[in-house]
Formats: structure tokens, sequence, C-alpha cells
């Protein structure tokens, strides 16, 4: 491969990857909003945590519509409707209509509360499913333009850019906050222009649309991504296949590639036949199992709530919301060990050693949140550390290189499908659990939940460093 066709998967992956990036920036963005929103709509704990699970619900409906999608109409196809689901969302959120200012002084249409509060709930679930679906989708894209040698690194990619998209809305929802002053969140008795209520009288509409520039530059630039060779040869398409290939891999490797996805698609059935064949029990166990795990840790309860979470052992807002970016910087820099040692050490030991570290990491917080302490900050970022080099992206690595071609995308979608199910769950009891059992409850709950997971890697999950997509599915086939 030459320097031409590296920057060229390069482009491809980086285009990819926007959509994860998106993925981490509407999973934080709203953690900044939740006070505001709390306070503006008048919300119980319940109603707080259905707010911020409710783009989890759409992530389960994008997930279970993906898998039809990406493999009856292509991944780019899929990785469209995604970009359009997440700008709509952006504007939709960021317009929903006002209720407490006196319709003559209204900067935009006025309702009640009740319609405002379940307009922001439909726009949220639309964002959702743009989520669900390229988390499922862009991870499957990539593992299939890249070669072994280099696959896991550029998946993993994708996971560092929902981290860094988790760490700019952290940020983003910071600079809204600090540029808003003490008059943030204070509604005017009269209007002051549309700039001042969305970014200091109401900020929590600023927070959203600060994510409608990326979701427009994704759709505009999936124009240009060619679509994956894979599923191209599974359509019958094998010289759009060879092109793209070419420029990925170079013709003489692009050949060798192209032979053995045909012989490899010759072989498989595609639908939901092929799923339930019995070589394919293990790594369907694996590509669900893995993701429930991951999120029983309750990540999404610390993305979605770090300023809550942290304002309870600090009480200050401000800080809070510091600290939430320093979680989040954690999450992006720990993140670049999985990419420098997944192809050095392999999946199972950075899996391994990450969740360890995160059981005895999350039973430290709890412990310290007992003893009301401040230091909860130091084991929270160890256990975010361990999550960034371990479930974080090597899920989404061995989720998108263990299936066969013709139902990649359907079986990606069910694991996906998985790991958005326990968010949402996690998510939406997280406000409740604090309040009932307290932060230290929650997070010796979320330690113990960790515990099989460990037992579960150690036993099921095998080593894919090195192994083409199609040595991969012809050693599952051998087994059985």
């Amino acid at each position: 491969m030459n320097q031409r066709n590296s920057l060229y998967l390069i482009a491809i992956s980086f285009v990819a990857s926007l959509g994860g990036f998106l993925f981490g920036y509407d999973t934080a963005i709203i953690s900044g909003c939740n006070s505001f929103l709390q306070e503006h709509f008048q919300l119980s704990p319940g109603m707080l945590g259905w707010i911020a699970s409710s783009a989890l619900l759409g992530t389960i409906a994008g997930t279970i519509i993906a898998g039809s999608i990406t493999d009856r109409f292509g991944r780019k196809a899929a990785l469209i409707t995604a970009a359009t689901a997440l700008s709509l969302s952006a504007i939709g959120s960021m317009l929903t209509p006002q209720f407490l200012t006196a319709p003559e002084e209204a900067v935009w249409i006025s309702s009640s509360r009740d319609f405002s509060l379940n307009f922001l709930i439909i726009f949220r679930i639309i964002g959702g499913i743009g989520v669900g679906i390229t988390s499922a989708v862009a991870p499957v894209f990539i593992s299939e333009q890249t070669q072994p040698g280099n696959r896991g690194r550029f998946v993993s990619i994708y996971q560092l850019s929902i981290t860094l998209g988790i760490l700019l809305a952290f940020f983003i929802d910071w600079i809204v906050l600090s540029q808003a002053g003490d008059e943030a969140g204070v509604i005017s008795a009269q209007s002051k222009g549309f700039l001042n209520w969305i970014f200091v009288q109401e900020l929590w509409r600023g927070m959203f649309g600060t994510e409608i520039p990326i979701a427009l530059l994704f759709l505009v630039l999936l124009a240009f991504t060619p679509e994956s060779p894979r599923w191209l040869v599974s359509r019958n398409r094998p010289g759009r296949a060879m092109e793209i290939l070419t420029r990925t891999s170079g013709r003489l490797e692009a050949q060798k590639q192209l032979a053995d996805i045909q012989a490899s698609v010759k072989t498989e059935k595609g639908g939901l036949k092929e799923l339930l064949q019995p070589f394919m029990r293990r790594p369907l166990s694996i590509g669900i199992l893995l993701p429930i795990f991951s999120h029983l840790s309750g990540i999404a309860a610390i993305m979605y709530f770090a300023p809550n979470i942290i304002n309870e052992a600090l009480d200050n807002v401000e800080d809070s919301f510091l600290g939430a970016i320093l979680v989040g910087i954690v999450n992006s820099a720990f993140t670049f060990v999985a990419i420098y040692y997944i192809e050095r050490f392999g999946r199972r030991k950075l899996l391994i050693t990450g969740v360890t570290i995160a059981l005895f990491s999350l039973a430290t917080t709890g412990l310290l949140f007992a003893l009301d302490s401040s230091l909860i900050l130091i084991p929270m970022l160890f256990y975010v550390a361990s999550f960034a080099f371990s479930y974080g992206p090597v899920t989404w690595v061995i989720v998108g290189e263990i299936f066969p071609t013709r139902i990649r995308g359907l079986a990606a979608s069910l694991g996906t499908l998985a790991l958005h199910v326990t968010g949402f769950f996690i998510t939406l009891t997280n406000p409740v659990l604090r309040e009932t059992f307290g932060a230290s409850g929650s997070f010796f709950l979320y330690a113990i939940l960790t515990i099989p997971a460990i037992w579960f890697i150690w036993k099921f999950i095998p080593e894919t460093k090195g192994k083409s997509l199609e040595e991969i599915e012809k050693e599952w086939r051998g087994k059985v």
C-alpha cells in the first residue's frame, strides 16, 4: 500500500468516524443541559432520566432498522440516513417551542409546557435513531475497508472519535455556561433577541444547537464517500468493488482481496438463516453479551450525568463542569492506548486488563462516596481510563470483525442494539438510583455487574488480531 492508498483509506475512515464523533457529542451534550432542563421543565428525577435516555430509546429503534438498511441498500445509504436524522434532531431540539414567555414577547413559537417537552423528546428520539444507525454501521464500514494488519487501529479510531465528541461536548457546555454568566437560565420579562434567548435565557437550546454544523458536515462528506467493496461483491458488482479496493490497497493486493471476498461470499446464505447456523452461536453470543457487559459497568450514566454526579461531591456547578471536561480528556487520551497497542497486544489482553481495573475503580468510587470524600474524581477517572482502552474501542472492533459479510450488518446491529438497550436502562435509572441509594450505592452496583464480564472475556473471546475477516469466518466454521 503506497502513501496515496493510505491517505484515501484515512479519508474514508475519517468520514465514517464523524458518525462516531456525533455519537459521542450527542451523548454528552445533554450532560450540561440536565440541570437547566430540570429547572426549566420542573422535572422529577424520573423525568430527568427519561429526557436523557429518550435519545437512547431512539438508538434502539435505529439499530433495529440499521441491519436491514445496511445489508439491503448498503453501508453508505445507512450512514446518510443517520446523518439526516442527526441534523433534524439538532435543529428540532434547539427550536423546541417556548412556554415561559408571553406570546407577544416570544422569540419563537409558543406552546404549552407539555407540548414543548414532548416536542423535545420526539427530536431527541430522532437523533437517537441516527446514533443507533451510525453506531451499528460505521465500525462495520471501516472494518470492511481496511486490511488485517491495521483494521484494529482504524476501527479504534472510530471509538477515539466518540471520545473526542464527548470531550468537545463537555467543553462546549462549559463555554456556553461561562459566557452566559450569572444570567444563565434566567428568563427575562422582555425579549432580547434570538442569540440571547438560546445562549443565555434558555442556554440548553444553544448547547443542543452546536451539533447542527457537525451533522451537516457529516451529511455533505458522505456524498463523496465510496461504498463498502465487500457489500458490492455481495450484490454482484465486483467491478466497482475492484476500483475501490485498488484505491485503498493497490492493484496486486486488491486482486487477492477480491478473490478472497468472492470465495467467502459464495459460501454465505445471508439473512437470519445464516445467523442461526450452528457455527454462528459463539460469535453471536460474543456480539450480544460483550456490548451488554460494557454498558452494565455504568459508562452511560457517567457520560450523561457527569456534572450532576461530580457536583454531589464538589457542590459547585462550574467546578463540576470542569470535572466533566477532565473526564472527557482522560476518555480521549486513553483511547490512544488502544489505538497504539491493539495490534501489538491483541483484543483479549486489553479487555481483561481494562475491565479488571474498571472493577476496582468503580468499587473505590463507591467507597469514597460512602465516606463523603471529595476525592471521588480520582477513581472515577481511573474507571474512565480503563473503559477507554478496553471496553470502548475493543467492543466495536470485535463486533465489526467476527461476522460473515452477508449478515455482518444484521449481526452487528443486534450487538449494537444490545448495547443501546442496556445503556437506555442504565441512563434511565441512574437519577432514581442516586436519589434512592445515593451515588455510593449506584457505583457499588456497577462494580458488581462488572465481575461476570471478566469471566466471560477470559472463557469465550478469542484473539483475532492479524486475521482477515475471511480467515475469522473460516475459523468459526472449522470449529463446528
